[in-house]
């Protein structure tokens, strides 16, 4: 009998316990004044702002351009330095790779492009990201492209795992000596 009521008290309590929700593959309706975003349909710009035409990325400095208009300057100056370019991440959930660049030898190079204003550095989070994100688009170097620079355990940590990065001064040099770039406002010494 004592038997008898301890199952019966834990069928009970099993049965006023509040319902677990399970991950099912169907999808529950969005509520009212919730938007369902699809993976597929996902917007990939990581600000409201839009790309401007390539022209006009050409002649803009570094500090009036968004993270989706910077990594397309890069698309273009990669291009030209021969490398087959990969988009992959442009301006949306990129996984820590925006650009994956192919070498004549076919060697694959991830790249991480961070548009920051001077003040902001990008922290040894990014840099980790990129290391671990490279094996995922099968490659074997690393390069961090900045219009700022690293924190000093970014810097130290790039090290460590070799990833080449380039920081605001280097890239604005580096974009001056392609010629294509022709920047109308004035870039700051970093």
């Amino acid at each position: 009998m004592f038997l008898l009521a301890v199952i019966g008290l834990g069928v009970i309590a099993g049965l006023l316990q509040p319902k677990k929700k399970r991950r099912s593959g169907k999808k529950r309706p969005a509520s009212e004044g919730e938007r369902r975003v699809e993976p597929s349909r996902k917007k990939t710009n990581r600000s409201a702002k839009t790309c401007r035409q390539d022209e006009a990325l050409l002649s803009s400095s570094l500090d009036d351009l968004n993270g989706v208009e910077f990594e397309r300057l890069l698309a273009m100056y990669f291009r030209d330095q021969g490398y087959v370019v990969h988009e992959v991440g442009v301006g949306g959930n990129d996984g820590g790779v925006d650009l994956v660049i192919v070498d004549k030898r076919g060697e694959r190079t991830a790249v991480q492009a961070k548009c920051y204003a001077d003040h902001n550095l990008v922290p040894v989070q990014t840099v980790r990201e990129l290391v671990a994100a490279k094996r995922n688009h099968n490659c074997m170097l690393t390069l961090l492209v900045t219009t700022s620079d690293l924190t000093r355990p970014a810097k130290k940590e790039a090290e460590q795992f070799r990833v080449e990065y380039w920081h605001g001064g280097l890239v604005g040099e580096k974009l001056r000596k392609w010629g294509k770039w022709q920047s109308k406002g004035k870039q700051k010494a970093r």
